[in-house]
């Protein structure tokens, strides 16, 4: 059964799905819709065309679906999509799409936004991503499946952060982070790869080895840069990591890629 706090404010026209909660004092647009077992846990703001996902709990102080902070908006409908199972806590936000993006802000499933994390007008946000504390990401950024944002990072507008990426707290990351990387620092630079997270999601002593082997020829193997990469290339047949990570170099055409620092030692 629906429950809506009587303090809430909830606009005629919107959609509300069976057990759906709506605590203290929150605002619910005209044009949003909440799925099943929705949790509104209080003062939380929900505006613009913008569904909910099954289960996902939203906590004081979110404001969601509010437009997109770009010059060139004009007022146009666009949305924001948020996946099931979902944990947005405090004072985090996300804004819908622009009409000269894609229009569509997408935030995956089993995702946690911490407290005061920001998703930018036009993201794509894959699965099982974490956000934590005052990490932000720009405009039309890309966030694969399984990556972990470090608390105040911030990413740049239309870079995008491979799955299973990991970026360190405090990073600025302005290139491309490469499917299971570990990007660190106020200009980040590749420190290596996500083995933790790696471990931690199960990849078995040879995948990561693999994976250790596919990032030392792509970065510390001998020749020119686009060399390494042919030679990766040749090994797409027998490796889902190098598949993975060549596949994740020819779709990017806005920013440049993230490598590791000159000098550094070819350890992932």
């Amino acid at each position: 059964m629906t429950s809506i706090d009587p303090t809430a404010r909830v606009s005629d026209g919107a959609v509300l799905a069976e057990d759906v909660s709506v605590g203290p004092y929150c605002i619910v647009g005209p044009d949003v819709t909440l799925a099943t077992g929705v949790v509104l846990h209080a003062h939380v703001n929900i505006q613009g065309a913008t569904t909910i996902g099954a289960r996902t709990q939203i906590y004081p102080f979110a404001s969601l679906g509010t437009p997109p902070q770009s010059v060139h908006y004009k007022g146009e409908r666009t949305e924001l999509l948020i996946g099931t199972d979902c944990v947005i806590r405090e004072h985090a936000t996300a804004n819908t799409g622009t009409a000269g993006g894609r229009g569509i802000t997408r935030i995956g499933d089993h995702c946690m936004l911490m407290t005061a994390s920001h998703v930018a007008h036009d993201c794509i946000v894959g699965n099982h991503v974490i956000f934590a504390n005052n990490a932000t990401i720009g405009g039309h950024a890309e966030v694969g499946d399984h990556v972990f944002l470090g608390g105040l990072c911030a990413v740049h507008q239309f870079t995008r952060i491979g799955a299973q990426a990991m970026i360190a707290g405090l990073s600025g990351i302005r290139e491309d982070v490469i499917p299971f990387g570990y990007a660190l620092g106020q200009a980040a630079r590749l420190v290596g790869l996500n083995t933790i997270g790696m471990k931690r999601r199960g990849f078995s002593k040879s995948e990561l080895h693999a994976a250790r082997a596919a990032y030392r020829e792509l970065f510390f193997g001998t020749g020119v840069f686009e060399d390494r990469l042919g030679r990766l290339r040749e090994k797409i047949a027998t490796s889902e990591f190098a598949r993975t990570i060549v596949a994740f170099i020819d779709s990017g055409d806005k920013r440049s890629l993230c490598r590791p620092a000159r000098g550094v030692a070819g350890e992932a």
